[in-house]
């Protein structure tokens, strides 16, 4: 601790550098506790992450402890050779992965999600062992690049929405709501409660139930959920048998049915909640499984209801096919963002392919 505080004070580089870290770091903080369906949240996080590897790095090269200096490089070696690994084998993972869903899931094409991504690993990897671009002129070589270009925007994009879904997990509970929100979703037969639905009102009713042993008032509980095509009943109907038989009050319980989507689950519970409470001042929490509260959050608050999520257990197996979901529902609501930045992508090389086709520019 000695040697810290003479660091400090010898390096006056290494403290700002601290106080930097420091500053994005309860920049990070404020920004998320606030507000923790900020997509920016986790690129603040990442920075600070990044700030904080290399401070640790500065700390401990600056002792005289030649163990700790080798253990330090042993295990950022080990760090760096894990993550090879990792890249380097993922298509093995999504291959296994889809074995799993194919054999405990039902084989529509969104679960087949992984599968695309194992064989389309493959296919990269073949390519680039092979190399097949230097039998190419240079011109084309340069517009194929656009290619992995995009693809590292996209993983950037995917690796934020994850770091973003991973902190939202842990937004504080505060027991002392006036709603619960339990998100629909489809019914078994058209007129009873999925596994998965069981679980978001299961809990809910946790929640309810832990909330009034703290001493609040028990919360009331909006079933939201519409009647699809194929459905007998609303989901809201369905949900709200499925709670009174577990000893739930009627009278603690809301129905929405109108809804028929996550936006709209949204923006009709916060109506509902708004005629029983008299105004728009209600707590309220949504329920729904763990990978998809981030993205029901960031439609809540397009929606304009002040809520966020509670999350539900899902079965490891069928968290890569629902998270690659999840993804792809936030990139299209940032769809023009992302649109712009990939069409820039895209013109930049070919304006490069087009001037070393005219031999102006050499790559």
């Amino acid at each position: 601790m000695h040697a810290l505080f003479q660091l400090f004070q010898q390096n006056r580089q290494f403290s700002i550098f601290s106080a930097i870290m420091l500053f994005v770091f309860f920049m990070f903080l404020i920004s998320w506790l606030i507000e923790p369906r900020r997509l920016i949240n986790g690129m603040i996080f990442t920075l600070f992450v990044f700030l904080f590897a290399i401070w640790i790095s500065l700390l401990v090269f600056a002792t005289n402890l030649k163990t700790l200096k080798a253990a330090y490089t042993l295990v950022v070696i080990g760090i760096l050779m894990l993550i090879a690994i990792i890249a380097a084998f993922s298509w093995l993972f999504f291959l296994w992965n889809a074995y799993f869903v194919w054999k405990y899931e039902s084989h529509t094409l969104p679960n087949l999600l992984t599968l695309f991504i194992g064989i389309g690993l493959i296919i990269t990897w073949v390519i680039a062992i092979t190399g097949p671009a230097k039998y190419l002129p240079n011109w084309l070589n340069i517009l194929l690049t656009t290619a992995p270009v995009i693809a590292v925007y996209l993983l950037w994009v995917m690796y934020n929405f994850l770091i973003n879904s991973f902190l939202y997990q842990f937004v504080p509970r505060r027991y002392n709501q006036d709603y619960l929100i339990v998100l629909g979703a489809g019914l078994i037969d058209g007129e009873r409660v999925t596994p998965l639905l069981a679980t978001r009102i299961n809990r809910a009713i946790q929640f309810a139930q832990k909330q009034v042993n703290k001493g609040h008032k028990m919360p009331k509980i909006i079933m939201s959920g519409g009647k699809g095509p194929d459905e007998k009943v609303s989901e809201a109907q369905a949900m709200t048998e499925y709670a009174i038989a577990r000893g739930i009050s009627p009278n603690d319980i809301l129905l929405e049915d109108k809804s028929r989507n996550t936006y709209e689950n949204m923006l009709f519970s916060k109506e509902v909640a708004k005629k029983d409470y008299g105004n728009y001042k209600f707590k309220a929490k949504f329920f729904s499984n763990n990978y998809h509260i981030f993205r029901a959050a960031l439609y809540a608050k397009m929606a304009g209801l002040n809520a966020n999520g509670v999350g539900c257990y899902t079965r490891f197996y069928f968290l890569p096919n629902a998270i690659i979901r999840e993804f792809a529902g936030v990139f299209v609501m940032n769809k023009k963002r992302h649109f712009i930045i990939i069409s820039l992508i895209t013109v930049f090389f070919i304006i490069q392919a087009i001037f070393a086709a005219g031999g102006i520019i050499k790559w």
